[in-house]
């Protein structure tokens, strides 16, 4: 099966991507959504290689499985990783240099003590691979230490990287697709999210594995057109993707599904009769412009009796030639909308 996944921080040391030479590496051409606005020199820069990476099973008899691994160079994660590195050096130092100052005083009088305290500080600073240190004896007990800089440009060489195991061969994706395929995990999981939650997929029980595949698929189609009318609402906006009025404070917003069909779920159809057609009741600007960026058409609407019936009956008998057409008014600030 083809399948891309992470490989645990713990498979790949350190050294490893020390050794790598980021010269060598792809540049990949992609650029994140939080980048797209961003001048070039400020963007999200990704830079992948290529080997070997191999499974050994629990047992002895298992077999040995040699599968593709990317390694992926980030450079703001790189940067991310430095002042990390550099915070965590600067707390463990003021307390190194404190414990320093207290060692063969009230509370650290013996060697045990200090050894002790060294060891805290070391943990939860997580400078235990870089901190050295020792213990003298005269005229008390006396603390010394220093920071390995051999060790801490080993690890300073492996900011930044991580790897990919992916089953897909090289002839249909070579690595920097690999990533950019990684990359959207994303949008899977916020369908997923879409999946458990607004669409309230629960556990049904059923007698035959053939209701299970035709229960999956009703709930499949479900999902799809749940993100057909998200795309197409996005799509519909223009570059930028954002509106305002689906929130009480009228910010700009890219529209989910979830809140499209917030505000349209509030439309209601009036019953007519045999001389008064039935009529669908808009009571809202938002609800409008969602029905125009949708390409929905109605061609007849009664607004409520509110102060803004005039502007809603204006705008349902103007053709819809644009999005902009129609003005979204601001959203009541009484409306209680979900977060």
């Amino acid at each position: 099966m083809e399948f891309i996944a992470p490989v645990p921080a713990a498979q790949v040391k350190d050294e490893v991507y020390a050794a790598l030479d980021l010269a060598r590496a792809q540049v990949v051409d992609w650029v994140p959504d939080g980048d797209a606005g961003k001048p070039a020199g400020q963007r999200e820069v990704y830079r992948v290689l290529e080997d070997v990476h191999t499974l050994a099973g629990p047992r002895k008899r298992d077999p040995v499985l040699r599968v593709r691994r990317v390694l992926v160079h980030s450079a703001a994660h790189a940067k991310g990783q430095q002042a990390a590195r550099a915070n965590r050096l600067a707390k463990a130092s003021a307390e190194l240099d404190k414990l320093v100052a207290a060692a063969g005083g009230r509370h650290y009088k013996t060697r045990e003590k200090i050894a002790a305290r060294v060891g805290v500080i070391a943990a939860r600073r997580r400078v235990v691979s870089c901190l050295r240190w020792h213990i003298t004896e005269a005229d008390g007990p006396r603390l010394h230490w220093h920071f390995d800089q051999e060790a801490l440009e080993t690890e300073a060489a492996a900011d930044g990287w991580y790897a990919l195991l992916a089953g897909i061969p090289r002839t249909t994706a070579g690595p920097a697709q690999v990533l950019i395929h990684y990359k959207g995990h994303g949008t899977v999981e916020r369908r997923y999210h879409d999946f458990k939650g607004p669409l309230a997929v629960t556990p049904v029980f059923v007698q035959h594995n053939h209701r299970v595949a035709a229960l999956i698929q009703v709930i499949c189609l479900a999902l799809l057109v749940f993100s057909l009318i998200e795309r197409q609402v996005r799509q519909a906006l223009g570059p930028q993707q954002t509106m305002a009025g689906l929130y009480p404070d009228n910010r700009r917003v890219r529209p989910t599904s979830r809140m499209i069909l917030y505000h349209l779920g509030e439309l209601t159809l009036r019953i007519g009769t045999v001389t008064d057609p039935p009529m669908v009741q808009i009571t809202r600007g938002v609800q409008l412009h969602l029905l125009e960026l949708l390409g929905i058409e109605v061609t007849r609407t009664r607004a409520s009796h509110s102060p803004e019936s005039a502007i809603f009956e204006a705008a349902a008998q103007t053709p819809l030639l644009g999005h902009t057409a129609v003005p979204s008014p601001p959203v009541p600030s009484s409306l209680n909308v979900p977060a």
